[in-house]
């Protein structure tokens, strides 16, 4: 399902190139924001958080 997301977008970059411009811009707006930065890190480490909590048992 990531690979198919992933493939729309680049097909839609491709067909619409002005589209990165509106892409870029959005991912600087978000970036700009340290409390979805931190909430997006801590999205992406909560999986190894729970193996090691497994391991420290």
């Amino acid at each position: 399902m990531k690979l198919l997301i992933l493939g729309v977008l680049l097909g839609l970059l491709l067909v619409f190139p002005q589209l990165l411009a509106v892409v870029a811009a959005v991912a600087a707006g978000l970036l700009s924001k340290p409390v979805i930065v931190a909430f997006g890190i801590g999205l992406a480490a909560r999986p190894y958080l729970r193996l090691l909590g497994r391991w420290a048992r």
